[in-house]
C-alpha cells in the first residue's frame, strides 16, 4: 500500500498544486464560499462518495457570526458570475456553505471523520515579492485572501478524497469527509456537531499547514493548548445632533465605544493561565460635525481554559455595558462566533509517529497550538462518545506568518500531508496495515 499511495503522490503533485492556485484564485469569508462549496462539488461527484451540501450539510440555526446581507449578496453575485451551476447555488444559498461526504465500503469497520477548513479571510492579498501574484495565481477577489493556508487544506482534503475512492475496495468502515465553512472567528463547526457528523465515530483526524518554523516534510503528530474564545460584535446606538448648535441633545456612540475598547484592555489576566483580548475594529459617526449615533467594534477573548475564556468574555460584557451606561447609549452584543479547549489523543499520535513516506521525512512529539480552532468542537464531541480525535501540524517554512498580506507556504507540504492522513486511514481501514 505504501507504494500504492507514494505512486498516487507522485502523480498527482502537479494536480494538487493547481488545485489549490485554483482555490486561492477565490477566497470567500465564512458563510459566503459559494464557489468554493461548488468547486469541491464538482472535483467529487465522479467520486464514490455520498455528497451533501446545504441543510443537508450544516445544521442553519446552529451558524453563528453570519455575513451581512451586502457581503453575502456580493459573494453569491460573484459565484453567478463565474458560472456556478444554479443547482448548487440554490442549495447553498443564504449562507448554507460547506459540504460533507461519506464514503461507504460496506464491508465491517471503523467510522471516521476528517475535517478540512475552506474559508478566507478579509486582508487585500500583497502584489511585491509574493508568489501567488508573480506566478499568477493571486486572489480574484479583492479585498479577500486566502492568508490561512486554508486553500492548501481544501486542497489536501480533496486528493485525501481522491485517493481512498482509487482503493476503496481495499478499505472497510465508512469515512466521512467534512469541507467546512466559517471556521476562522470560530463559527462553522457548531453548525456541523449539530447535524449530527461528529455523532459515535472512532477517529477524527484534521490539521493546519505551518503554525510552528518547521521543515517542509516534517509532521507535528498532535497538538494542544487549543485556546477556547469568544467573538462578540457590539454596536452602541445614540443618538445624533448637531455639534454645534445642540451638543447635548445627542447621545455619542461613538465615544462609548472608545472607551470601552481602552477599558477592555485594562481586564486582569487570570492567574491560572494564559488569557487574551483583542479589540479588531472600531467604526463609527456620520461626519465631524454629527454627534455620532452609531458605532461598532468586533472584539475577541481567549482562555487557556474555558474557565479562564469565561471569566474574560464575562469581564469584556460587563466593561461594554457599562461604557454604553456613560453615555447613555443603548448596547447591542452578538456572540458571533465560540471556540473551546480540546487536546489530541496520544494513541493517533503514537501510530503517525511510526510513519514514514514519499513525502513524511518526520514525525514529531506533540506540541502546542497556542490559538483557537474550530475544530476542538468536534474533537471534543468524538472524545465524548469514546472515539479518538487529533489535530496535527503539516511542517513548512512561512515567509510571513498567517494572516499576513504575503502569506505563503512551501506546496511540497501538501503531499505530506495527505499522506500522512492516508497511512493513518490504511491502519484504520485498510484490509491490509502498512
Amino acid at each position: 500500500m505504501i507504494k500504492t499511495l507514494s505512486d498516487f503522490l507522485l502523480r498527482k503533485e502537479e494536480h494538487l498544486n493547481l488545485v489549490r492556485r485554483e482555490l486561492h484564485q477565490i477566497p470567500e469569508p465564512g458563510w459566503c464560499e459559494y464557489q468554493t462549496t461548488a468547486y469541491i462539488y464538482n472535483f467529487m461527484q465522479d467520486f464514490p462518495f455520498d455528497l451533501f451540501i446545504g441543510v443537508e450539510a450544516v445544521d442553519s440555526d446552529a451558524r453563528m457570526g453570519l455575513p451581512s446581507e451586502k457581503e453575502n449578496a456580493h459573494f453569491f453575485k460573484l459565484a453567478e458570475q463565474a458560472g456556478v451551476d444554479p443547482y448548487l447555488l440554490d442549495k447553498t444559498a443564504d449562507g448554507h456553505t460547506g459540504l460533507a461526504a461519506v464514503l461507504r465500503t460496506g464491508r465491517p469497520g471503523p467510522d471516521t471523520v476528517l475535517r478540512f477548513d475552506i474559508d478566507a479571510l478579509p486582508i487585500t492579498e500583497a502584489e511585491a515579492e509574493h508568489k501567488p501574484y508573480e506566478e499568477g495565481f493571486v486572489s480574484l477577489h479583492p479585498g479577500t485572501m486566502h492568508a490561512c493556508g486554508h486553500d492548501g487544506h481544501a486542497a489536501i482534503g480533496l486528493f485525501t478524497a481522491a485517493y481512498l475512492a482509487q482503493v476503496k475496495e481495499q478499505l472497510t468502515g465508512t469515512i466521512t469527509i467534512l469541507f467546512q465553512p466559517a471556521e476562522e472567528g470560530s463559527r462553522g463547526a457548531e453548525a456541523m456537531v449539530k447535524k449530527g457528523w461528529l455523532d459515535h465515530k472512532d477517529y477524527f483526524l484534521s490539521g493546519h499547514i505551518g503554525l510552528h518554523d518547521l521543515a517542509t516534510g516534517t509532521i507535528v503528530s498532535g497538538t494542544y493548548q487549543f485556546l477556547a474564545t469568544t467573538k462578540i460584535n457590539a454596536a452602541f446606538e445614540g443618538i445624533s445632533a448637531h455639534a454645534g448648535v445642540n451638543p447635548s441633545e445627542g447621545k455619542n456612540a461613538l465615544l462609548a465605544a472608545a472607551t470601552a475598547a481602552v477599558q477592555l484592555h485594562t481586564i486582569a489576566p487570570g492567574r491560572e493561565g494564559m488569557t487574551r483580548l483583542n479589540v479588531g475594529t472600531l467604526h463609527g459617526g456620520e461626519g465631524r460635525n454629527i454627534i455620532p449615533s452609531y458605532a461598532s467594534m468586533m472584539i475577541e477573548t481567549r482562555g487557556e481554559t474555558n474557565e479562564l475564556n469565561s471569566y474574560m468574555e464575562k469581564e469584556a460584557l460587563r466593561i461594554l455595558n457599562a461604557s454604553a451606561a456613560m453615555y447613555d447609549v443603548t448596547p447591542v452584543l452578538e456572540t458571533a462566533g465560540k471556540g473551546v479547549t480540546a487536546e489530541s489523543s496520544t494513541k493517533i499520535g503514537e501510530a503517525l509517529k511510526q510513519k514514514r513516506g514519499a513525502y513524511v521525512e518526520n514525525v514529531l512529539e506533540p506540541l502546542p497550538l497556542g490559538g483557537s480552532e474550530d475544530a476542538a468542537i468536534m474533537m471534543n464531541r468524538v472524545h465524548e462518545a469514546g472515539g479518538e480525535a487529533a489535530y496535527f501540524i503539516y511542517g513548512t517554512r512561512l515567509p510571513y506568518g498567517h494572516h499576513h498580506p504575503q502569506f505563503d507556504y512551501d506546496e511540497k507540504v501538501l503531499p505530506a500531508a495527505v499522506e500522512a492522513l492516508c497511512m493513518l486511514l490504511h491502519d484504520y481501514h485498510g484490509e491490509e496495515r502498512i
